[in-house]
């Protein structure tokens, strides 16, 4: 039970990167659904994690904030 908690917290970091990515990118969640032609309640459910983000569609995130994917797998410390 211990892994899966590490790995739900590992994960709560990773949705922070990714709104945090977003942000720094300078977009709104409806700009950046527009560039990945999907609807804005997409990025929403992938940074609340409502939705689970794949490794491809981490690709594309990726992409259009303008950040290597090693970003995304970095520990915060």
């Amino acid at each position: 039970m211990r892994h899966k908690k590490q790995y739900e917290a590992q994960y709560e970091q990773f949705l922070g990167k990714l709104r945090r990515a977003r942000e720094e990118a300078g977009l709104s969640q409806a700009k950046a659904a527009e560039l990945l032609l999907r609807p804005q309640s997409y990025v929403s459910k992938c940074e609340s994690g409502e939705r689970r983000v794949d490794v491809v569609e981490l690709q594309h995130f990726a992409a259009i904030y303008g950040k290597p994917l090693s970003f995304f797998a970095e520990s915060d410390g």
